[in-house]
């Protein structure tokens, strides 16, 4: 499968980078998708999620761990109908967001560190 607006990504790439950066790059296109819902702006909104799931899409071919995988899977799925369904509630956006996050927890205590 040709990648659409991660051209110069390749499977082989995509795996040599940790988990949790691959968390943060997807979850980094679920925020701005996110903004623009909030911006009232469908058409951006709905690029940032075709970003966003390219990038699962690439994360679910180099995933070896199957408690992992089955997790994005679901997460994917979800993803997938909000995309059909845009614009979505920014709420729903924050939930598949957090629910990303949760899936790694360098990534999720990077983004919302403990109380000091």
């Amino acid at each position: 499968m040709g990648l659409k607006h991660h051209k110069t990504l390749s499977p082989e790439k995509w795996s040599s980078f940790p988990f949790s950066r691959q968390v943060l790059m997807m979850a980094n296109e679920l925020n701005r998708a996110g903004v623009w819902i909030g911006k009232n702006d469908p058409v951006e909104a709905k690029f940032c999620y075709e970003r966003a799931l390219e990038l699962m899409w690439l994360t679910v071919s180099v995933l070896g761990e199957r408690r992992k995988l089955r997790e994005l899977l679901r997460l994917r799925g979800v993803l997938a109908l909000s995309y059909l369904n845009v614009p979505c509630e920014v709420k729903d956006n924050a939930a598949m967001l957090k629910a990303l996050l949760l899936l790694d927890t360098n990534s999720y205590r990077l983004l919302n560190p403990p109380p000091s």
